[in-house]
């Protein structure tokens, strides 16, 4: 099967810059769509469905409808949607500013090859991975409940004690660390204390510390200056310059090389430091909010990180429980995910039945609430009732299977059934690509995953329902609409087993 190339949307009022770029960009290996100006491109992103781009590239300023005022238009129509400005050189502070507005990045003209594909690249992949890197913030004014706000559900006795300690934290600039297993909900946690804050006006700015190489960690930071290093063809601003006067969260602090630990520290304290090959030095009012999924004090006693810098992170310490410790939060999780489904969706299910929710609580949660809410995402994609009941489940999810429920690593390399040989099968592949062929209404491309995964074993009905990431009733409604037959050992009709598709 093929890989999907990623679309970009290129916007800009010069033929040539169109046709140079785009052609560069094709080269890359991406796949591009360009207009001539704002107002054009907004209506290309509204006509399509929700995720048909996968970054948006646009010149600052067009007639018509300019960058700027695409970058607002897009935040409400397609929060999330990465947002590249093209910038002259004479105009860096206004893309600077836009950048603190909501876009993820800029592109000084000219333009460097291996600089476009770095950037692109990073925008996809914090899309990817965790939503856009810099969020725009709500305007002025008091927040009443800024963990509501923030998107923050539960009603737990852990819950509500973050919740006060939220309440009480936010207004002051003190340094927070938050600790969790991954999928918690750490950066809710910091949302809602920027939203809590004065500074809620301000940019919020999130950096995945994981995500980013460990040689550009520093330049990530705090800019360089052109020439600083190999590929520096620009001067560029750092997270901390960016989020000046609003707060910025350093997601996976861990990770951070130590030999850059030292300069942090200082910027904490300090609120000044100088750009990767400059002399001068910056100074910033940056609230600063960390988090972890590690033990930052065994870290220290590994040699890992800095006992210093770890005192200074963690003044205000909060711990996110696991969703296996706070299980009376799953139906209100639940309920609040398959209405934020139904909405992106188009659908209309009401929840999940009893049983189905009771089975769900018996279930470890090695993946937390992220993975809930990956499953309620296919589970309401899937549903073909307004109930979704304990059958609609996977099998790692339903009755007392939970109990031993496989790990990540298991459940996406390989299907296996009590007394049978194993059959390794690209899940993860044929699962994502089914579910993007059903948003995309392409019925041919469906078909064509089910007979894959049918064909790959041995036409069993459970293993392929697994392989697909759906239930075995769900594939069995499928099979039905597409006149697929079942294997005579899953106590179906007889008759030859279904022909992959050509």
């Amino acid at each position: 099967m093929s890989q999907v190339q990623h679309r970009i949307l290129l916007v800009d009022d010069e033929p040539n810059l169109r046709k140079v770029l785009g052609a560069l960009l094709k080269q890359l290996g991406f796949e591009v769509h360009a207009e001539n100006d704002g107002a054009a491109a907004l209506a290309r992103v509204r006509a399509a469905p929700p995720g048909t781009f996968d970054v948006v590239i646009t010149d600052l300023r067009m007639p018509n409808l300019d960058g700027m005022g695409l970058l607002k238009a897009l935040q409400v129509h397609e929060p999330g949607l990465p947002v590249i400005l093209l910038t002259a050189h004479g105009s860096i502070d206004s893309a600077v500013e836009a950048v603190k507005l909501g876009a993820f990045d800029y592109l000084e003209k000219p333009f460097d090859k291996d600089q476009i594909h770095q950037i692109v690249q990073k925008a996809i992949t914090t899309r990817e991975r965790s939503g856009p890197s810099i969020q725009p913030s709500p305007p002025p004014g008091e927040i009443a409940d800024p963990c509501a706000a923030a998107g923050m559900v539960g009603r737990s006795p852990s819950m509500q004690a973050i919740r006060e300690i939220v309440g009480t934290v936010a207004a002051s600039p003190s340094t927070v660390l938050i600790a969790g297993e991954s999928g918690t909900g750490k950066e809710l946690v910091a949302r809602a204390l920027h939203l809590g804050s004065s500074r809620r006006s301000q940019p919020f700015i999130k950096v995945n510390c994981a995500a980013i190489p460990g040689g550009l960690v520093e330049s990530e930071l705090f800019g360089h200056e052109r020439g600083a290093f190999t590929g520096a063809v620009s001067s560029r601003a750092g997270r901390f310059e960016l989020a000046d006067g609003g707060t910025l969260f350093l997601d996976e602090v861990s990770e951070i090389p130590k030999e850059i630990q030292v300069k942090l520290l200082r910027a904490i304290q300090e609120s000044e430091f100088e750009r990767v090959g400059g002399v001068k030095t910056l100074h910033v009012n940056v609230r600063l909010i960390a988090a972890t999924n590690r033990n930052l004090e065994e870290l220290i006693r590994e040699g890992q990180f800095r006992e210093d810098l770890y005192y200074r992170l963690n003044v205000v310490p909060i711990h996110l429980p696991a969703l296996r410790e706070r299980l009376e939060d799953l139906p209100f999780l639940v309920s609040h995910f398959v209405q934020r489904c139904n909405e992106r969706l188009g659908k209309s299910v009401q929840g999940l039945t009893p049983a189905a929710l009771a089975a769900l609580e018996r279930y470890p949660w090695p993946g937390n609430i992220r993975e809930l809410e990956n499953l309620m995402e296919r589970m309401v994609l899937f549903a073909s009732g307004p109930l979704v009941d304990e059958d609609d489940l996977p099998d790692a999810y339903a009755g007392e299977a939970g109990a031993s429920a496989p790990s990540a690593a298991e459940s996406s390399t390989r299907l296996s059934e009590p007394g049978d040989r194993q059959i390794r099968l690209p899940l993860s592949s044929l699962g994502q690509d089914l579910k993007e062929a059903v948003k995309a209404g392409s019925r041919l491309v469906e078909e064509a995953l089910i007979r894959e995964a049918l064909a790959k074993t041995d036409g069993n009905v459970t293993r392929s329902a697994r392989a697909l990431g759906i239930s075995r009733r769900s594939l069995q409604s499928k099979m039905k609409e597409l006149g697929l037959r079942e294997s005579p050992d899953e106590g179906g009709p007889k008759g030859p087993p279904p022909q992959p598709a050509s």
